[in-house]
């Protein structure tokens, strides 16, 4: 089966129809860090972002082609991708070693397991999947229905659906970095957010007239956390980056990752002081314009997941807005507050423009927001 695409996230993302119904011989591969409140008291949130980017990376290098790219979702302390029947044997190997690459060279336990989508479905979760497409390859996946939540809380919650870590290889790795400094808010507080619909079957129209509302107060768009490229500063060469780096290789290869490395921060050095010029291939306008373009500041998981940089009031406004859907019974929903958006990117061929960038609130935004709405549920009960 084709997974269709979406270009138009405002217009499109919220409807069903632009979307595909996975078959049953489908997978969802989830992967998601354990004991995340300790490890981020301990200072940890980057460590936990780059695993997760991890996930997609290699997911992404593995899973799918050009032609059919995977669909794979970053979720800040963890990630969740669309395995196609064909390749559930080695989806699975993959998933093992991502858990014993995080284990062993970060010391973060890392739960991974699959569920299929047949078992899913005879729950009544459906799981239905799209492409936010960029172009060149440079895809997000975007997922409604609620096969794709539901199976990220059974691979947490039941050993059955889980997967033991094993060694093997990681390819695609080698392209994930971590070479920006978070990114302070421009307006003022940067806002994580989930939303979830109580009823799915009314997800439609409830998500797309949440997004007008939200979009009265500010627009998503031009609340997007990388739109002022000014703030975009790269890290120094730091032991700490390039040690998060050389994770990604073993043996020998740590020399050319070093040395890619530390082009890369030059390269980003350049970026930065350079005002729309082109050095070289590099047009630098176009790639600082194409940083927020293609971050996944907004996504779906079943509901809506924002990052946004908005004004301390701004932030009140929509929290106002979505307590009146909540206590209608319509949504569930959690939020936190950050100074600034971290960033890891997945840069398979700069000069061919193949790059995507994942963005978290500063210090597991999600996670926190996440936390919120658990605690929420858990009150309810």
């Amino acid at each position: 089966m084709v997974i269709p695409s979406i270009r138009n996230f405002s217009r499109e993302a919220h409807d069903h129809k632009h979307y595909a119904r996975l078959d049953g011989d489908w997978s969802v591969a989830v992967a998601d860090v354990i004991s995340s409140t300790s490890l981020v008291a301990q200072g940890h949130d980057r460590e936990i972002n780059f695993i997760a980017g991890a996930m997609v990376a290699v997911m992404t290098a593995t899973m799918g082609t050009e032609e059919t790219p995977c669909a794979c979702q970053f979720g800040g302390d963890g990630a969740v991708a669309l395995i196609p029947p064909q390749k559930t044997e080695y989806a699975a190997q993959i998933l093992q070693a991502l858990a014993h690459w995080a284990k062993e060279d970060f010391g973060i336990p890392l739960r991974v397991g699959m569920v299929p989508v047949k078992a899913l479905d005879a729950e009544g979760h459906e799981t239905f999947a799209a492409l936010h497409d960029f172009g060149n390859g440079n895809v997000f996946g975007l997922f409604l229905g609620s096969g794709v939540p539901t199976a990220e809380t059974w691979v947490k919650a039941d050993a059955q659906w889980r997967l033991d870590p094993a060694p093997g290889p990681l390819p695609g790795l080698e392209e994930l970095s971590c070479r920006w400094r978070p990114v302070p808010s421009g307006r003022g507080t940067v806002l994580c957010l989930i939303i979830d619909p109580v009823e799915q079957g009314t997800a439609d129209q409830l998500l797309s007239e949440i997004e007008r509302e939200l979009g009265t107060i500010v627009p998503p768009a031009k609340a997007a956390p990388l739109g002022n490229q000014e703030q975009l500063t790269v890290s120094l060469p730091s032991i700490h980056a390039l040690k998060t780096e050389l994770t990604t290789v073993t043996g020998w290869a740590k020399v050319p990752r070093l040395l890619r490395a530390l082009i890369g921060m030059i390269v980003m050095g350049v970026v930065q002081w350079t005002k729309d010029q082109k050095i070289g291939w590099l047009d630098v306008a176009a790639y600082k314009r194409s940083l927020s373009e293609r971050s996944d500041y907004r996504k779906m998981a079943g509901g809506v997941r924002m990052i946004l940089d908005v004004s301390s009031d701004e932030a009140d406004k929509i929290e106002i807005m979505l307590s009146r859907f909540e206590n209608q019974g319509l949504i569930h929903f959690g939020t936190a507050r950050s100074d600034a958006t971290v960033m890891t990117c997945l840069v398979g061929n700069f000069a061919a423009d193949r790059h995507i960038h994942f963005v978290d609130g500063d210090g597991l935004g999600y996670w926190r927001a996440a936390t919120v709405l658990k605690a929420k549920l858990k009150a309810n009960v």
